[in-house]
């Protein structure tokens, strides 16, 4: 993302001096800054909901202990990570603290470079959490047009600028994009950010109306003007008077249609069919096209002076693969809405996703995003990597078989019913259950916090 966080912080928590000296030295030979403490009481003071940091912290302490410091620094910040060393007496007292919120827990004896992985993992998932907070913080404090046309690379921004400065105009606007880059988005700011806000917004796709209807569809008809015409019809538009029209792919209109369109936006008034009396409009056109109008003019395939009737100012917007430091961040917005919608949580957006996302090029544009995004909430875009407590979806809707998604995916997924069988065999006691599985006690409870497995945390021996 575009912030630059400080460099990370271990707190370290330890009473015995010579314990806590030596793992200050191990954790600052591995690259991390350490901030070391005798006291749970000393790092309140220094954590907050900004804070680039974890904390490790001996469980048995003088004063405030381990598991009263877990509640009074998930208080601050529910998402801090919060690493506990216990000595073996205290395994219980540890599974307690996980279900409280705690990130992980070390077993003494343990090497440094056990603790080091544990604060690494622990680390890359606060920047996550950083991160996600900066994208949210973004999209809620920008203005209501950034909020519609999402990004912050130059040509975004520039787009947002020129609609600023056309919205209290009533000059007519071309809208040129590919597929699914968001020619109507562009259209209806123009619309809602101006002083026609008040009057109608009226989408016309050309491509989508029967030949034979579409004459009646934009100018109206009076009874009688054809067979099957009952009674007068408004057209879309009059429809739009004091408001905006949009036609969506011009290039589609049919040829003998677009002179009378054009002397529609040459007089501001229309005709409807079956009548003489022209009815004064008010209205400003805002047309769209994926093609070059200029290019199919001289082809013979559209009016060139529609054309230049219509290309009184032009909005380009540009594609995805040309704004991808922009993806992650409309991304994620466009998770917020089909979180709306689904009504499920939005799972973390890990630094991998990412740059998986602005690798694409996208050839749908926000079209196809939109469905990546909607499959990332429901869990069952292939690409997404879940992020530790956020539950397995790997390639597949939890609870799947494993039987697509990559090879570790497969793996995790059989492993997990492999541990689950033998779990429901031996009645959920962990000690049948890795002695049957010829491994440790620790690496069982870790597998069963790795793969998810309901139940698994707190089993009895």
């Amino acid at each position: 993302m575009a912030k630059d966080f400080e460099r990370a912080v271990v707190h370290l928590i330890e009473d015995d001096e010579d314990l806590r000296h030596a793992l200050q030295q191990g954790l600052e030979l591995g690259g991390f800054a350490v901030s070391p403490h005798r006291t749970t009481e000393e790092v309140l003071t220094r954590i907050g909901t900004e804070s680039y940091a974890v904390i490790v912290s001996d469980i048995r302490m003088p004063g405030m202990d381990g598991l009263s410091f877990l509640k009074a620094a998930l208080a601050i910040d529910p998402t801090m990570p919060v690493i506990l060393i216990t000595g073996h007496g205290d395994v219980q007292m540890a599974v307690d603290a996980m279900r409280a919120g705690a990130y992980d827990f070390i077993e003494k004896p343990f090497s440094v470079s056990r603790l080091m992985a544990v604060a690494e993992r622990a680390l890359e998932k606060r920047r996550l959490v950083l991160e996600n907070r900066i994208l949210r913080s973004t999209l809620d404090g920008g203005d209501e047009l950034a909020g519609r046309l999402v990004g912050r690379t130059p040509g975004i921004q520039r787009l947002r600028q020129q609609i600023h400065a056309l919205a209290d105009t009533d000059v007519d606007v071309l809208v040129l994009g590919e597929t699914g880059t968001g020619k109507e988005v562009v259209a209806r700011a123009l619309h809602d950010c101006g002083g026609r806000a008040k009057g109608n917004f009226v989408a016309i796709n050309c491509a989508a109306l029967p030949a034979d209807i579409i004459e009646s569809e934009l100018f109206g008809h009076e009874p009688g003007a054809f067979t099957g015409a009952a009674k007068q019809r408004i057209g879309k538009l009059e429809h739009a008077n004091r408001g905006t029209i949009f036609l969506d792919e011009i290039e589609s209109m049919p040829f003998d249609l677009q002179a009378k369109l054009l002397r529609a936006i040459e007089t501001r008034s229309v005709e409807r069919l079956g009548s003489n009396r022209p009815i004064p409009l008010d209205v400003r056109f805002v047309a769209a096209t994926k093609t070059d109008l200029a290019e199919a003019g001289l082809g013979g395939r559209f009016r060139l002076d529609l054309y230049y009737r219509l290309n009184v100012v032009t909005l380009t917007i540009p594609p995805l693969r040309e704004r991808r430091e922009d993806v992650p961040l409309l991304f994620f917005h466009l998770a917020r809405e089909a979180r709306a919608r689904f009504r499920r949580e939005i799972p973390a957006v890990s630094h991998a996703l990412e740059m998986q996302l602005m690798r694409q090029d996208w050839p749908g544009n926000v079209r196809e995003l939109r469905n990546y995004a909607d499959r990332f909430v429901l869990g069952m875009w292939p690409g997404f990597e879940a992020e530790e407590g956020q539950g397995a979806v790997a390639g597949v809707a939890a609870g799947g078989n494993g039987a697509s998604g990559s090879l570790a995916d497969r793996l995790a997924s059989y492993e997990r019913s492999v541990i689950e069988a033998e779990l429901a065999r031996n009645g959920g006691a962990l000690k049948p259950t890795y002695e049957a599985l010829q491994i440790s006690r620790k690496g069982l409870y870790d597998k069963i916090r790795r793969l998810g497995i309901e139940g698994g945390v707190g089993l009895e021996e």
